[in-house]
């Protein structure tokens, strides 16, 4: 984490997703949040005025929006080239933590909600998030050839696989399992863009 003597508003945000990935939300306080990203808890709620909640909503949009870019820029290539970098990503981001670290909007879905009958707004942006991913790859796989409507099942499948498999690897503290998933998808989004080629 690059320092600084006044803390952005990104650098506390980038610094709070990161720990997320490795702990969860609820096991991280607002302090720790900020202590993580080497900012003082004063600048800390001056950003984020309603506290922990909000932090932690920014920082799974900030993570959704970070893989939706490199979605976007390597889906240009094609929806295999795009699978390779998503799943190079989680990848990379474990090896570099030793598996202490994943995905934070994954950490944020699997986390039991505070109490209360409203959806907390850090749940409402992984959902959006993993729709925003799935989006991209069903229109890349739309517009590479494959069947209309496989690509949006092949999209759900995709992201389900990586997330299921970071949680394996994280586990096992091997990248066995994101590697199997890999070696598949390629091949069932290969099959896919080939069959719709020769029909």
């Amino acid at each position: 984490m690059a320092k600084s003597s006044a803390p952005s508003r990104d650098r506390i945000v980038a610094g709070a997703a990161d720990l997320i990935s490795r702990r969860g939300l609820n096991a991280t306080s607002i302090r720790e949040l900020a202590k993580h990203a080497e900012a003082p808890l004063g600048s800390t709620y001056h950003y984020f005025p309603d506290g922990k909640q909000q932090l932690a909503t920014e920082a799974v949009r900030y993570a959704g929006t970070s893989v939706e870019r490199l979605l976007r820029k390597e889906l240009d290539a094609g929806p295999v080239a795009g699978l390779r970098a998503f799943l190079g990503l989680w990848r990379g981001i474990m090896v570099a933590s030793d598996f202490r670290a994943g995905c934070p909007v994954l950490a944020v879905s699997v986390e039991e909600p505070p109490p209360g009958d409203e959806i907390p707004p850090a749940l409402t942006a992984a959902a959006e998030a993993f729709d925003a991913w799935e989006a991209l790859l069903t229109a890349a796989l739309r517009d590479h050839g494959a069947d209309p409507d496989q690509a949006p099942e092949l999209a759900t499948l995709v992201v389900a696989s990586a997330e299921g498999a970071i949680a394996m690897c994280r586990a096992r503290r091997d990248t066995a399992p994101l590697d199997r998933v890999a070696h598949q998808l390629e091949s069932l989004l290969a099959a896919a863009l080939d069959g719709r080629a020769r029909s």
